[in-house]
C-alpha cells in the first residue's frame, strides 16, 4: 500500500512514480476504480458523475439490462467509462461482475440514484492509504446522516445492525449501506456469492471474519432524485436476516476483535484484526 504523500510538483517522485493529486495536501499512487451499477438510471446519471472526482482511475458501470438510455448518457457523461453488461440480476451479482471488470488497486462502490457524493470518495480513499484494508460507509457515525430511511427502515437496520455486531464481534453503526471502498486484495478473502441488496451485510460480515482493519466512514444519504427504488424493507430485510444466520452457522473461524485507533479523526466501528 502507498502512504499518504505531499503531491510533488511533476506529479512524480524521484523514482518515476506518478501520483493523482487527491486534494491540496493529498497524493496516492493506487489508482481507484469506481463501481456503479445501475438499470434505468439515465436521469439519475448526471447528478452522480458530476460528483466524481476527476481523479479516478476509472469508473465501471454495470448495465442491468436498462431500456431507457443509461449507457448513451453514462458514454456523454465519462466519455472512458467502462461499461460491463450484467448477465445475472440483482445488486450482488451487478456488483461481483463490476469488481472483475476493475484494474485499479482500491474499488469504491457508488450507487447510481444519486443518493451518494462522490466527493467522499476522498475520505474513503484516505482511510485505505493510512491502513485499513475496508472503508466502510456509516450514515450513523458521528458527521454521517440521511435523508432517505423511514423509521420502519431505520429500526430494522439498527436491529439487524446489533445482531452483527452480537454474533461476530463487530462494531458497527450501520449495515446495509452500499457507499464503500475497500482494496482489491479483499475480494480474495471474502469470497462473494449472493445475487441481491443482502450483498453489503455479507460483505460486512466476511470481512470481520477474514479479519480485516476496518474504518467506518462517516457519509450522507440523500434523496433518490428520479424513479422508485427497487429495495423492499420486509422482504430485503428478511434476505439480509438469513445472510446472518447462514454467516453465522458455518464453521469459518472468526479472529479476536480489538477496537481501531481513530482515523481522520472520526469515531470507528467495525474494527477487526
Amino acid at each position: 500500500m502507498s502512504s499518504v504523500l505531499q503531491p510533488p510538483a511533476t506529479g512524480k517522485d524521484p523514482a518515476g512514480t506518478t501520483y493523482r493529486p487527491v486534494s491540496s495536501h493529498l497524493a496516492i499512487a493506487p489508482p481507484v476504480s469506481v463501481v456503479i451499477p445501475a438499470m434505468n438510471e439515465a436521469e439519475n446519471l448526471p447528478y452522480v458523475f458530476k460528483t466524481l472526482p476527476d481523479w479516478i482511475h476509472e469508473v465501471v458501470l454495470v448495465d442491468g439490462n436498462s431500456t431507457d438510455d443509461t449507457v448513451a448518457v453514462a458514454r456523454e457523461l465519462w466519455p472512458d467509462v467502462k461499461v460491463v453488461e450484467q448477465r445475472g440480476k440483482g445488486k450482488g451479482d451487478a456488483l461481483i461482475t463490476g469488481f472483475k471488470a476493475c484494474t485499479g488497486d482500491i474499488i469504491v462502490m457508488v450507487d447510481a440514484d444519486g443518493s451518494a457524493d462522490g466527493q467522499e470518495i476522498v475520505s474513503y480513499v484516505s482511510a485505505l492509504v493510512s491502513g485499513a484494508d475496508f472503508a466502510k460507509g456509516s450514515r450513523f457515525a458521528n458527521g454521517g446522516g440521511t435523508d432517505d430511511m423511514t423509521f420502519i427502515r431505520k429500526m430494522g437496520n439498527a436491529a439487524l445492525c446489533s445482531v452483527v455486531n452480537r454474533k461476530f464481534g463487530a462494531r458497527y453503526t450501520d449495515l446495509c449501506y452500499g457507499y464503500n471502498a475497500f482494496w482489491r486484495h479483499c475480494l480474495d478473502k471474502i469470497e462473494l456469492d449472493c445475487t441481491g441488496f443482502e450483498v453489503e451485510t455479507l460483505m460486512n460480515i466476511r470481512v470481520v471474519k477474514a479479519g480485516l482493519k476496518v474504518q467506518e466512514i462517516p457519509s450522507h444519504e440523500y434523496l433518490r432524485i428520479h424513479g422508485a427504488s427497487n429495495l423492499r424493507a420486509v422482504r430485503d430485510g428478511l434476505r439480509v436476516l438469513r445472510v446472518i444466520l447462514e454467516e453465522r452457522s458455518n464453521r469459518r473461524a472468526l479472529r479476536g476483535s480489538r477496537p481501531q485507533s481513530p482515523v481522520l479523526g472520526s469515531t470507528v466501528r467495525g474494527k477487526v484484526s
